[in-house]
């Protein structure tokens, strides 16, 4: 009996310690590791201000936008904010600010929000509206 009790309790520890360690990878620290802003910033040149709240994990960075761009996606691509895949739909951004999202690795994706509301298009269809408040938030699915 003493035997089932000690490795029930080192079965515990096991699973406490891995349930840790996928928490800490997206607490803020490792996903921002290679994150092109890591603080507000102002970026662009035009006629239209935008903000865009990037999130992944704890942390929150705000880039202010400056651009003549019609959609969000012209707003965002030239200045590296975003990359990824064209699909039949738009692009399917698996890459913000640096930081990836891969739902078939690791069942993060990047949501859309405007306005604070969840998006029901895409970057490529969502036009810039000046003072526009956007979200780019790393999500687990």
């Amino acid at each position: 009996m003493n035997q089932t009790k000690k490795f029930a309790a080192l079965l515990l520890a096991l699973l406490m310690a891995l349930a840790l360690a996928a928490c800490g990878q997206d607490a803020g620290g490792d996903v921002w590791a290679g994150a092109e802003y890591s603080a507000d910033a102002e970026l662009g040149e035009g006629a239209k201000s935008i903000t865009v709240a990037v999130t992944a994990g704890e942390k929150t960075v705000n880039l202010t936008i400056r651009t003549d761009a019609d959609n969000l996606r012209a707003a965002l691509e030239p200045l590296g904010l975003i990359a990824g895949e064209e699909s039949e739909f738009g692009l399917f951004i698996n890459s913000v600010n640096g930081i990836a999202a891969d739902y078939d690795a690791d069942g993060y994706y990047w949501a859309l929000y405007i306005g604070g509301e969840y998006a029901s298009t895409g970057v490529d269809s969502t036009p810039v509206e000046d003072g526009g408040e956007y979200a780019l938030v790393r999500e687990a699915a």
